[in-house]
């Protein structure tokens, strides 16, 4: 590469990468004839570029003499006379500082074993450390480590004869090498595990599912081994608790974290509503509706109006006058109406999608990779109807619908992207920077899945943070992090610690800990006032939470850009937010019923069919049921949460002359059988649904 008499006249795969046989051959003969200036023995191939210079010398002999060879264009070669020198500033030069890579001392001297940064004024390396770290990352990784500049850096490190190879990183070529990463801490540590079947053992959506600590994540227990009644309550591990009680912390995390997801009242707190996991009980709450519920009703298969104004072809009941925590109530009402908007604005969407069916096949037990490959086959169009079939479920009841299959898959696939390692962070997530998903184009993929999902009828996500969301909906450069958002424990703690410095002494003390983090991150900022703290934690929040992960969210971003989602997400940035960014809402007596339109004959006294279907609702949620309203849900449409776009076709309800209710999931329809009493009609309901949901299970 650099001999001075030879040139690449060849194509890549002829001779040598290039050279020609013939062409070696000649340069062989003729550096035979010419002398080292180095070593005074023959077969010096190289020469100094520069015209008047007649020196000549071998490649080790010139590394040796302190040469430069630059790995770039022509491949020159500078003599130790007429080698580039780096050029600065005279009072930068005689002191020491810190080599960035080896954290050794180095001297601010123009010598060859010294190179400094073309990019930061205080960033200097060894030519050893330099030449290490540019074999070991390749083109594509090697960047200054204080500010991360690529293009400038490289070009100045290849001029001062750093050899960057054309290749990836040696951290990526390593074979499995974050396969224990994708592993997930799956066993039981409680001291008395109650599981018959092991403490390995795992059954998700059951009191079997293992629950991991909330901080560390390396220990886990049953939901029933802890006595936990909802997936959803945070657990921690002994080790966890008694570092948090020795530093006094723990008891305010756990008000804190009682505080918001407990209720008080039997009512839902807006901020940290339940995750779509489908619960095995519908919580007890106080009755939030009047127990006799008066209907205005018209014959002839015309809607009953209620007494407060609602949307038509709706039956409702008033809310309690003694219903406590109003504000929070009002909260929850707004939700709705901007779940509503979203609703109607997704079924616009979804007038995109045609008959044509798109066949997925499914294994739920590897949901990720099955969906990740039938989105990306080649017959896949947003635009066509999915039809989901699960190939390893042998027990699948045979009633299940192509519906309940696909509501199924959505529940499963969006559960699964709200654990996977491209997002971080507890309940509002972020996108984390995960290089290999970027490589493999996995983020364009998460948002082309969560836009189909809602479009075709798929649960709302629920976990994002109100930062992603702002990003994707106003853009990056628009948004201002808060330390809510950094998921890493390190980070946070070293902004709070610059955050909450009382002096400037105990500031420049915190800095000097954490210059290497500062330095990779590009956030080093001279500091002179105890003010200047507000800005180097601002540059902090923005390197991390957002400039980090740009890449990411730009791929993210073209993902949900799929049947014009994002477009709407912009046009309409506070419906959205509330299925980005509330966890969907637990079923209530009221969302139930007010999700189901009631038909009748004329021959029916549809008053007292409303009322005692009411009435059972409320017995439902109240805990003075068999079943879960849930269950009821499932019974009927097949899905255990309400679709972001709605229900197709919408629900409704039938009183007809039969002796048990039957639900029609073909056309989301509840046929419910007219009876004598309360009683009769509560048993029927109960005795069925539990019945069919067990069959179909087992």
């Amino acid at each position: 590469l650099m001999s001075s008499g030879i040139w690449q006249r060849g194509k890549e795969d002829e001779g040598i990468n290039g050279f020609l046989i013939t062409d070696i051959r000649k340069e062989v003969n003729r550096a035979a004839k010419l002398k080292c200036n180095i070593c005074k023995k023959r077969g010096a191939s190289i020469g100094c570029v520069v015209p008047k210079c007649k020196r000549g010398y071998h490649f080790p002999c010139g590394i040796q003499k302190e040469c430069i060879f630059q790995f770039m264009e022509d491949f020159r070669s500078y003599c130790w006379e007429h080698k580039p020198v780096q050029k600065f500033p005279h009072k930068e030069s005689g002191g020491t500082s810190q080599c960035t890579i080896c954290l050794d001392l180095v001297e601010q001297l123009p010598l060859y074993t010294v190179l400094k940064s073309p990019c930061c004024k205080n960033a200097w390396f060894h030519r050893e450390c330099l030449q290490y770290q540019a074999l070991s990352a390749g083109i594509f990784f090697f960047r200054c480590t204080v500010c991360n500049n690529k293009d400038e850096f490289q070009k100045e490190m290849l001029r001062m004869g750093i050899h960057i190879p054309e290749k990836d990183a040696s951290w990526e070529l390593e074979e499995n090498a974050y396969q224990d990463l994708l592993q997930c801490y799956q066993h039981c540590d409680i001291r008395r595990c109650l599981c018959k079947k092991g403490r390995d053992y795992n059954e998700p959506d059951s009191k079997w599912e293992i629950k991991r600590c909330q901080y560390c994540g390396s220990r886990g227990t049953h939901l029933a081994c802890s006595s936990m009644r909802s997936w959803e309550q945070n657990w921690e591990c002994t080790e966890c608790k008694s570092i948090f009680g020795k530093s006094g912390k723990y008891g305010k995390r756990k008000k804190h974290s009682l505080a918001t997801s407990e209720k008080t009242d039997g009512t839902t707190s807006l901020l940290e509503e339940p995750s779509p996991k489908c619960p095995q009980q519908s919580p007890g709450s106080h009755r939030s509706f009047l127990q006799s519920p008066k209907v205005l009703c018209q014959i002839n298969s015309s809607p009953c109006l209620p007494l407060q104004h609602t949307s038509s072809n709706r039956v409702t009941m008033s809310l309690s006058p003694l219903m406590s925590n109003r504000n929070c109530s009002l909260r929850k009402r707004h939700l709705r109406n901007q779940r509503r908007d979203v609703c109607s604005i997704l079924k616009e969407l979804k007038l995109q999608v045609n008959t044509k069916p798109t066949r997925l096949n499914i294994n739920e037990e590897n949901i990720w990779h099955s969906a990740l490959k039938g989105f990306r086959q080649r017959n896949f169009r947003p635009t066509n109807t999915i039809e989901v079939v699960f190939t390893n479920c042998k027990n699948r009841s045979k009633t299940d619908t192509s519906a309940t299959s696909k509501y199924h898959f959505f529940q499963l696939l969006m559960l699964h992207l709200q654990n996977s390692p491209l997002f971080e962070g507890s309940s509002a997530k972020n996108l984390s920077f995960n290089f290999q998903a970027v490589k493999e184009n996995l983020y364009f993929e998460a948002g082309k899945m969560i836009a189909v999902s809602l479009v075709h009828g798929g649960p709302p996500p629920g976990f994002f943070s109100k930062t992603l969301f702002n990003c994707l909906v106003y853009g990056p450069e628009n948004v201002k992090p808060a330390l809510e958002d950094v998921a890493d424990v390190d980070v946070a703690e070293t902004i709070k610690k610059i955050k909450y410095a009382n002096s400037l002494s105990s500031l420049q003390s915190t800095i000097h800990d954490c210059y290497e983090f500062l330095a990779s991150a590009g956030c080093l900022r001279p500091v002179t006032d105890l003010c200047d703290k507000d800005m180097l934690v601002n540059d902090i929040l923005i390197y991390h939470v957002i400039k980090r992960i740009l890449s990411p969210l730009e791929s993210f971003s073209q993902g949900l850009k799929t049947l014009g989602v994002l477009e709407k997400m912009q046009m309409h940035p506070d419906a959205f937010s509330s299925v980005f960014c509330h966890r969907p809402e637990r079923l209530s007596a009221e969302t139930m019923c007010d999700l189901f339109t009631i038909h009748s004959s004329s021959d029916v006294n549809k008053v007292e069919g409303a009322e005692f279907w009411m009435a059972y609702l409320q017995d439902v949620e109240s805990g003075e049921s068999l079943v879960t309203l849930e269950d009821i849900l499932i019974f009927v449409t097949g899905s255990c949460f309400i679709p972001s776009v709605g229900f197709d076709p919408e629900p409704t309800i039938k009183f007809l002359n039969r002796i048990y209710p039957f639900g029609n999931r073909l056309f989301n329809c509840l046929e419910l059988p007219i009876t004598m009493t309360y009683e009769r009609f509560k048993n029927k309901m109960d005795f069925t649904i539990r019945n069919t949901l067990r069959v179909e299970k087992e």
